[in-house]
């Protein structure tokens, strides 16, 4: 390919591509909008919801209109059980049905399900999206850092020249001086190579194509409140999770599905009402006393089914089965959000005391760089220890924001299991 040819589709690409600079909560705020998984759930929510109308319909009278328009000889015979008419019309609509009563309620419940699915959703990609929020802003501010550390190690690599040139200084050390530098640029460029990631990564998570990229805004946010004792979180997790709301849903709907199947052997009470106009070349005249011309009938339909067979109790065993299922998935989904909880508590801890640690090393080396600052305005230390000094300060901010964000992305963790991680974003400014 020419390089004009190359270049040209580097143009390309970089007019699709957007960067878009968003806050935290813009960011879930936008994947809560567009998120595919988010937008497959509404879809099946909106499904479950119409499946309500098809079970409602056969309450509402069908009205089909048509004609048995025939030419008789003879005897006029019925076409399909009605007699040949010109225009003929047919309504029909339950009036007394329960095992269709019970479809409606079963539908119901399967709607009232869906909607907590998609609730359910919503909160497991608001974590997810907050999650490759953190790593994307990590990932800028350890880029910043790692370039900082290139460039006070090429103030080192300048100075250690010098001092080879003046016979100060064993050219081996300028050589280590020069791999420091090209190992710290290295390591920036692929920082570089994983905030590119994140933030596409982060795009993806949000909804967007995989040519967008989301930066993260560099802003102040308050950590995020969480409950204070473990017991009181295991609480609130039970009361708001979704997922056991929805279990108990389906609890409710196969209960109701064995209604219905106990239901089948009550009576059936159906609304009919026919109308034909009848033709007189039919030959209704010369066998029968009177003819009418309009002709129609309303009334109900009344069925008794019968002893059945073992179908309707098998249909009732099955749903019993399915009951005992799913109490036993309802028992499961208890113990793993008490331990999820206890375990997040635990992260929690750590990730807090990991990040007190990781403040007390960075004043320190702080304070150290004040110190060496101080001497070498005195000329007691080189240029190229205090630049050695900005390398571990440098190093020791890294592994502070680490420890922040692992702090950060418990919290949002635990919140995720209580169910109030949606509402704590959106009070963010």
């Amino acid at each position: 390919m020419s390089k004009a040819a190359f270049a040209f589709l580097a143009l390309v690409c970089a007019a699709r591509a957007e960067v878009r600079p968003m806050t935290l909560r813009q960011a879930v705020e936008a994947a809560i909008r567009q998120n595919p998984d988010i937008a497959l759930s509404r879809l099946d929510e909106e499904k479950a919801r119409q499946s309500v109308r098809v079970a409602r319909d056969p309450f509402y009278p069908r009205l089909v209109v048509g004609s048995g328009l025939a030419y008789s000889s003879g005897f006029p015979m019925s076409i399909e059980g009605s007699a040949p008419s010109v225009v003929q019309a047919q309504a029909i609509a339950y009036v007394f049905n329960r095992p269709q009563n019970y479809q409606v309620a079963v539908a119901r419940e399967n709607a009232r399900g869906a909607a907590l699915a998609v609730t359910s959703k919503r909160d497991e990609v608001a974590y997810r999206v907050a999650a490759l929020y953190l790593d994307a802003e990590r990932a800028t501010r350890i880029l910043e850092l790692a370039r900082k550390d290139t460039d006070s190690l090429a103030k080192v690599l300048e100075t250690v020249q010098a001092q080879v040139q003046e016979g100060r200084a064993l050219p081996l050390a300028e050589k280590q001086a020069a791999y420091n530098v090209a190992r710290a640029r290295q390591i920036a460029e692929g920082l570089e190579d994983d905030r590119i990631a994140a933030e596409t990564a982060l795009a993806i998570g949000i909804g967007l194509s995989a040519e967008d990229r989301v930066q993260p805004v560099d802003q102040e946010r308050p950590a995020p409140s969480v409950p204070p004792s473990e017991e009181e979180a295991i609480q609130a997790a039970v009361d708001s999770n979704k997922d056991l709301r929805r279990l108990e849903s389906q609890i409710v709907a196969k209960q109701f599905e064995i209604r219905g199947a106990r239901a089948a052997r009550l009576p059936h009470v159906d609304l009919v009402a026919q109308y034909g106009m009848l033709a007189k070349f039919n030959n209704y005249e010369q066998f029968f006393r009177a003819f009418q011309r309009n002709n129609g009938q309303v009334g109900v339909s009344f069925q008794l089914p019968l002893p059945a067979g073992p179908g309707i109790s098998a249909q009732s065993a099955q749903a019993q089965v399915e009951i005992a299922r799913l109490k036993i998935e309802l028992a499961n989904q208890r113990n793993r959000i008490a331990s999820d909880l206890q375990q997040s508590f635990r992260d929690l801890r750590k990730a807090g005391t990991a990040s007190e640690v990781a403040r007390l090393d960075l004043d320190v080396a702080r304070e150290q760089l004040s110190v060496d600052l101080a001497q070498m305005q005195e000329g007691r230390v080189t240029l190229r220890q205090v630049e050695e000094a900005r390398v571990v300060e440098n190093q020791k901010w890294i592994a502070f924001y680490d420890a922040q964000f692992a702090v950060e992305k418990a919290r949002w963790g635990v919140l995720r299991l209580t169910g109030g991680l949606v509402a704590s974003i959106e009070a963010l400014q």
